[in-house]
């Protein structure tokens, strides 16, 4: 290996559609949800259920929602990443080589894995764009990047960022957006919504069996809970209430998009959300801290689906706190993640 040799570094996001139609949008939902880290039921069980029910009907009812969604350069994920592989690049300089790839769909972490081949990087960190670690989201990361370099005869050194759920950079980034709105208004609650996942992909995580009980058990980071979605998900919202002066009472946590009739994390937040206003609370600022970019489940679920429920039901105002997006801050958290890797 020649000493003058890069280090690749892989930024990889969950996948977008290519575009709002809804034959694309078909392929994206076809593609995602059989991943078997998804949808973790028999391959048979779950081939029926996307195939013939999943994406014929629900693709119509996404593309529209999709299209609500795009801007004139395209997909925000999308637009949001290709500016973090540029901004990463300027700011790590000529010794690395960043490339964008995406779990679904285009660009594909088989072409951005490829390009790095091509360029003869000495080794290759990955940092999939998930805050907290959850096998449907970095987990799939890391099946797919293995089975892309289990086809290669020589392979670099690779290292992959598991989580960063707890980086004073991360935290600080969404605190600094939300003081910005809390010049503007008024709030009386605190919402931290994340992207929920099923009960049983928490359970199937504790492998001594002895440590999940979907409760107090995340109350905080321990030895055996260290890689449990929601106990670092409890852990991202104390180090974010603490960081903006919240007491206990102020803020609560929740998950949203389920999908299916099993049971999945809780609270949910369109029930939260009643709840609150049915409580009396007015003015709700919403964080969604599973997301690095503003995309369908922040910007039309969160601050549109959510924001609609809560004013049907009493509410008078819910404003969504922007993902982190392209800021400087952001990026500079990458850099730290990789530079701790190199």
């Amino acid at each position: 290996m020649s000493k003058n040799a890069k280090t690749g570094v892989f930024i990889v996001n969950l996948g977008t559609p290519d575009s709002p139609n809804t034959p694309d949008v078909r392929k994206y939902l076809r593609e995602f949800l059989m991943d078997g880290r998804v949808i973790d039921i028999p391959f048979l069980q779950r081939w029926m259920l996307v195939n013939l029910i999943i994406a014929p009907f629900r693709s119509p009812k996404s593309a529209k929602i999709y299209k609500e969604l795009w801007t004139k350069e395209g997909s925000p994920l999308k637009i949001y990443g290709e500016a973090n592989e540029k901004q990463l690049q300027e700011l790590l300089g000529s010794k690395y080589i960043v490339k964008l790839g995406m779990r679904y769909q285009n660009p594909s972490i088989e072409k951005g894995l490829l390009e790095l081949r091509k360029a003869g990087v000495k080794k290759i960190i990955v940092i999939p764009l998930f805050p907290q670690y959850a096998s449907a989201s970095t987990g799939s990361v890391y099946e797919e990047v293995s089975r892309v370099l289990s086809t290669w005869q020589s392979i670099p050194d690779l290292k992959i960022v598991s989580n960063f759920y707890h980086k004073e950079k991360f935290i600080n980034s969404f605190v600094e957006n939300a003081a910005v709105l809390q010049k503007e208004r008024k709030y009386d609650h605190v919402l931290f919504s994340y992207h929920g996942v099923p009960e049983r992909q928490v359970l199937k995580g504790d492998d001594d069996g002895d440590c999940c009980q979907l409760g107090a058990c995340c109350n905080k980071i321990t030895p055996k809970n260290q890689l449990c979605y929601r106990a670092q998900c409890f852990e991202t919202t104390r180090l974010m209430a603490d960081a903006m002066g919240l007491k206990e009472g102020e803020y609560t946590l929740s998950f949203q998009s389920r999908l299916g009739r099993s049971e999945w994390v809780k609270p949910y937040t369109d029930h939260v959300v009643k709840e609150l206003a049915a409580k009396g609370v007015k003015n709700i600022l919403a964080f969604s801290p599973a997301f690095v970019a503003d995309c369908l489940e922040t910007t039309i679920e969160v601050a549109d689906e959510f924001k609609e429920l809560f004013i049907e039901n009493g509410g008078e105002h819910l404003q969504l706190v922007p993902s982190l997006n392209d800021k400087e801050i952001w990026v500079e958290l990458l850099k730290e993640l990789v530079l701790e890797e190199s």
